[in-house]
């Protein structure tokens, strides 16, 4: 297992991040994932600021999540704050629904404007890719898969692989590891209560306290290139549980 980092958003009801970054300190990691609304409206001194605290608790930040609209509209922003708190690595985490195609040729068409928001990133000698949820496995009407096109149409795109959101979508997580492991750069290390429990934090649990069969999957994500193992929890009621518990597990693989 490489490096384990935590994603931001899932303390975002934990303010303020000073105290979350020495949480995660204290509980043995060394590396975060930032997201949209935790820099994107900072200007550039407390974009500074968060360096420092994240240089104080030892933390670094080499991946994070930008939105479409600024990686399209403000890609030289992008790239400023990346090269400010050290960020390596870019991807795209999210589509509104109103916004998602219905065909394979729609999807094909985002995977190829993708490309092309990813460029400047990649000119700028950052890795950029794709976060999948759930609706990217949902079947097409014609029995085709909206992943398939968006990474035909963005043949140079990274996949930053959030594996219990492939199962959440019915689909089998090994298969598409197989598929397309040679994408996978950084993967989401999330876990999904068993059926009934867990209702209060939306499903989800504690890395090695769900059903997702991490240990198995360690091993079948061995072959890729990924270099980020990163806890998430979408609605955890816990902070300090969920990072502890997590990062323990992992480190048991």
């Amino acid at each position: 297992m490489q490096t384990v980092s935590f994603q931001l958003y899932s303390a975002r009801n934990f303010q303020p991040f000073s105290g979350i970054f020495r949480i995660l300190a204290d509980a043995g990691y060394k590396q975060v994932e930032g997201y949209g609304a935790l820099y994107a409206s900072l200007d550039d001194a407390a974009i500074a600021d968060v360096k420092a605290d994240l240089d104080r608790n030892g933390l670094a930040m080499p991946t994070a999540h930008f939105g479409l609209d600024m990686l399209e509209g403000e890609p030289e922003r992008v790239i400023a704050i990346c090269r400010t708190l050290g960020i390596e690595a870019v991807y795209c985490p999210y589509l509104m629904p109103e916004d998602r195609p219905t065909d394979g040729a729609g999807w094909h068409a985002f995977g190829a404007r993708l490309q092309k928001a990813g460029a400047p990133i990649r000119a700028a000698g950052l890795t950029f890719g794709w976060h999948n949820h759930d609706f990217e496995f949902f079947t097409l009407p014609d029995g085709t898969v909206p992943l398939d096109h968006l990474f035909a149409g963005g043949p140079d795109l990274a996949w930053e692989a959030d594996i219990a959101w492939i199962i959440r979508g019915g689909a089998d997580p090994f298969a598409w590891i197989a598929k397309y492991g040679d994408r996978i750069t950084a993967v989401h290390v999330k876990d999904i209560a068993p059926k009934g429990e867990n209702a209060d934090e939306d499903g989800w649990a504690d890395v090695g306290h769900g059903t997702v069969p991490w240990a198995d999957l360690a091993k079948a994500l061995a072959g890729s290139p990924v270099r980020h193992f990163i806890v998430e929890h979408d609605n955890p009621k816990d902070i300090t549980r969920l990072a502890t518990r997590s990062i323990a597990t992992i480190k048991a693989f």
